[in-house]
């Protein structure tokens, strides 16, 4: 089995969720199964289905979850230093072509979120920006084309 690394907040937010679904979202929906099935005929009960494809999302997204969580490892982020790119760092990077600047934090595949500026270290930027240094130029092949960043700074929160 693969391991993927994943920061400490990462995990707890995880193991988080999967608390969560299992001791809020599972008993409301044991709740509205028995409800839905008070109404009658469960073959044409619309509210009874709902709860039953509900039932099967919810259990699909905890054994995810868990699967998720035991191919994870924690990465200590105490010891990085910023005078090159590795897991865990927030790199600031300028699009070569369009002098547009931005800043993201190298996480882990089930914590990258794009909303938070969080790309994984599997993305082609990711991979591309491991192991650089400030002022080294990189250039990702992405889906919209070839790509070429500078990278500005480097610091580890």
């Amino acid at each position: 089995m693969n391991k993927f690394p994943i920061t400490r907040a990462g995990f707890e937010k995880l193991k988080e969720e999967l608390a969560r679904l299992k001791k809020v979202e599972v008993p409301a929906n044991i709740k509205d199964i028995e409800v839905a099935r008070e109404h009658g005929d469960i073959s044409e009960n619309a509210e009874y289905s709902a709860a039953k494809e509900r039932q099967s999302f919810i259990q699909g997204k905890i054994q995810e979850l868990e699967n998720n969580l035991a191919s994870s490892t924690v990465v200590d982020l105490k010891n990085l230093t910023d005078e090159m790119v590795v897991f865990g760092a927030t790199v600031t990077i300028e699009d070569m072509n369009t002098g547009e600047v931005a800043r993201y934090q190298l996480v882990g595949p089930f914590e990258a979120d794009m909303s938070r500026n969080q790309i994984s270290v599997t993305s082609p930027i990711g991979k591309a920006l491991i192991r650089k240094e400030p002022g080294d130029e990189v250039r990702v092949k992405t889906p919209g084309g070839v790509r070429e960043f500078e990278i500005v700074d480097i610091t580890i929160e």
